[in-house]
């Protein structure tokens, strides 16, 4: 439990100290990571009560431990949620949580464009055991709204999506879906909880790939997911995680983790406010022909993010005319920024959707989806700006050339 002098403190205060008071692990400022697979009972009625849940006591790592225990605590402060489980991965969140949220014959309404391992698990995972899965346009609240049926059970989406910037109104799309009794879980990887608190918006539950900013440095592999009722926090613990995917995380990597917290505000001080100035040269550069970032009075959903949004975010999506073959020019001649997937980290990586993270989508599925063929997402780093934007501008050039 929280120490009563850091429970209401300020965001950056807990994301240093909430949960953890040194004075009871002998003075050690940081909190020690727990390796323990198993743990001793003192007596067997003690084992029997772990196991029948009625003690909060550690038993088995695949069900808690106590280093998972402090992240999962400081998690749930940041988010303004009541518990949090951590997985081995943002995939392993997202699977736990919504196979501990759906039976067969219930129905997913999905935002149209979704992370594409998301997508992948949708339509080719769940359906496969009877679940139905439609894709709508949740920047509608209306268009829900409709679509809402006697057996939808989750309204699914991400804000910002991946990789096209789109924006959903949380708060309104919880209203509409809660009007139901259906519930809302969104991914909040782009954000963080420093920049947006989906459970404060309305939403049921925020999901994770801790991987990316949360972790900060590209060095582990983590998930979370974060929820505003304790007894679906505890169901994904005990089926979706323990019995489902036993998709546990490692005490090392949770370690990783807290450390990361540290800094996540001043990370995410410095991707957004380059990231701006990112947006801001590729909107002026005649090779561009759409520029996708909140922080631009030109995006469509300028308002929305100053609404929901503390800061813009730290991810540039963008179209060059030319399509496909500008694209890959642009993508060939960075010099400093990175040609790499995922997103997040230290370094300014740059991906083409349509051939690595949105492979698993045919082309087809890719147009529905609002995914262009030569759309280029870039994960603006820590480098020194000026650094990043004459590198992309010199890309720029090189991709302006037929």
């Amino acid at each position: 439990m929280a120490s009563d002098h850091n429970i209401h403190s300020g965001f950056s205060t807990r994301a240093i100290h909430f949960g953890y008071n040194p004075a009871d692990h002998q003075g050690a400022l940081v909190p020690p990571i727990h390796t323990s697979a198993t743990y001793a009972f003192p007596d067997a009625a003690y084992g029997g009560r772990c196991f029948a849940g009625t003690e909060s006591g550690y038993f088995y790592s695949r069900v808690s431990n106590p280093t998972l225990a402090l992240l999962e605590a400081r998690l749930a402060s940041l988010e303004e949620g009541v518990g949090a489980v951590v997985f081995g991965s943002g995939m392993g969140a997202i699977t736990a949580t919504l196979w501990s949220m759906l039976e067969q014959g219930d129905e997913v309404l999905a935002d149209l464009t979704l992370y594409g391992c998301t997508f992948s698990f949708l339509n080719h995972g769940l359906t496969r055991f009877g679940v139905t899965v439609r894709h709508i346009d949740l920047t509608d609240p209306q268009v829900l709204a409709q679509a809402i049926g006697p057996k939808t059970r989750v309204v699914y989406f991400e804000s910002p999506s991946n990789p096209n910037m789109r924006l959903i109104d949380i708060a309104a799309i919880s209203c509409v879906a809660h009007a139901a009794g259906v519930k809302v879980v969104v991914d909040n990887t782009y954000c963080t909880p420093y920049l947006q608190q989906p459970l404060v918006l309305g939403a049921d539950v925020s999901v994770h790939s801790m991987t990316k900013y949360l972790g900060g440095h590209g060095d582990l592999m983590a998930g979370a997911a974060i929820f505003a009722d304790p007894e679906l926090a505890m169901r994904v613990r005990v089926f979706g995680l323990k019995d489902m995917t036993g998709a546990v995380m490692s005490s090392q990597d949770a370690h990783l983790v807290m450390r990361g917290l540290k800094t996540l505000t001043l990370r995410m001080d410095r991707h957004c406010q380059s990231a701006q100035k990112v947006a801001e040269l590729l909107q002026s550069h005649p090779a561009t022909e759409h520029v996708y970032f909140p922080g631009l009075p030109s995006f469509p959903q300028y308002e929305l993010a100053k609404r929901q949004m503390r800061l813009f975010g730290g991810m540039v999506a963008f179209e060059l005319k030319g399509g496909m073959a500008a694209g890959i020019r642009f993508m060939d001649a960075l010099q400093l920024v990175t040609r790499a997937v995922s997103l997040g980290d230290a370094e300014t990586l740059a991906q083409h959707p349509a051939s690595m993270t949105h492979a698993t989508y045919t082309p087809e599925e890719r147009a529905a989806h609002g995914i262009s063929e030569g759309l280029v997402r870039l994960s603006v780093g820590l480098e020194d700006p000026q650094d990043i934007l004459a590198d992309i501008a010199q890309a720029l050039d090189t991709a302006a050339k037929a």
